[in-house]
C-alpha cells in the first residue's frame, strides 16, 4: 500500500516510514501544510495519516480540500487532541478514522487493515469511465461505442490509474509504483512500451481520449485537443 505521512514531527515520521516499510508498504513524507497539500492533491495514494497539526495550513483544512476535490482515498487524522469534539470535527471533515497520540504502531497497522478492508475505502472493481471511454478492470475490457479491446493484465493497471486519475500529471516514479510495484524490477522503457500500446488502441477505437507526454514529468489523461 501506498502511504502519504503528514507529519511536522520529522523524528516521528521517519520512524513511521521505517515501521510501514519494513510491513511491505511504501510511505512518502511531508512536513508542512502547503507541501502536504501539493501531495495529497495528486491523488496517488491509497492511504493518507494526516496530523492535525501542522505549520502554514492545518490538517482539517487539508482534509477539507482533498474531500472538495472528490479525492475519496482514506485518510487517518492523528493528534494529541483527544476531545469528543475534536474527534467529530475530524470525522465531519471527511476523517475515515481517527488516531490519538501516543499511540502504538500495532494499532495503526490495525486501522490500517481495517479501513483496507472496506470497499467504499478501495472499490478498485467498479467499472471506470472517462470521455468516451469505459473500462471494466475486472475484466481488463475497454470500451468506445461499439468498439471492445480486451487489455492485457499490466495495460488494465497501468490503464485503471489513468483513468482514476483523468487530466491529472502522473510522474513516472508514481507510475512506476502503482503499475509494477515498489519493488518490481522494471527497465524505464517499459513505460513508454505500454503507454504506446494504450495510445494505439485508443486510437484504433477512435476515442477522443489521449495520453499527453508531460516533458519531464510523466504523461496526463485528457480529451484531444478540440474535444476536451
Amino acid at each position: 500500500m501506498h502511504i502519504l505521512i503528514i507529519e511536522d514531527d520529522r523524528e516521528l515520521c521517519d520512524a513511521l516510514c521505517l515501521q510501514l516499510n519494513a510491513r511491505n508498504h511504501t510511505a512518502d513524507c511531508c512536513h508542512t501544510g502547503s507541501e502536504a497539500l501539493y501531495c495529497a492533491m495528486k491523488d496517488a495514494y491509497d492511504l493518507i495519516l494526516l496530523d492535525r497539526m501542522l505549520p502554514e495550513i492545518d490538517g482539517l483544512s487539508i482534509l477539507r480540500s482533498i474531500r472538495q476535490n472528490h479525492i475519496t482515498v482514506p485518510v487517518i487524522v492523528t493528534t494529541a487532541l483527544d476531545t469528543i469534539n475534536d474527534r467529530i470535527d475530524g470525522l465531519d471533515c471527511g476523517a475515515d478514522d481517527y488516531l490519538v497520540k501516543p499511540y502504538a504502531i500495532e494499532e495503526l497497522l490495525a486501522r490500517i487493515r481495517a479501513l483496507s478492508r472496506r470497499p467504499q475505502a478501495f472499490s478498485e472493481h467498479q467499472s471506470l469511465s472517462y470521455l468516451d471511454i469505459r473500462f471494466d478492470p475486472d475484466n481488463r475490457l475497454l470500451t468506445c461505442g461499439m468498439e471492445e479491446r480486451q487489455l492485457s493484465r499490466r495495460e488494465s493497471l497501468l490503464l485503471e490509474f489513468f483513468l482514476r486519475n483523468p487530466e491529472k500529471t502522473l510522474i513516472r516514479e508514481q507510475i512506476f509504483s502503482r503499475v509494477w510495484g515498489p519493488d518490481g524490477a522494471v527497465e524505464d522503457g517499459n513505460l513508454d512500451t505500454y503507454i504506446y500500446f494504450l495510445r494505439k488502441h485508443l486510437r484504433a477505437m477512435g476515442s477522443r481520449a489521449v495520453i499527453a507526454t508531460v516533458h519531464g514529468l510523466g504523461y496526463r489523461m485528457e480529451g484531444a485537443a478540440g474535444h476536451a
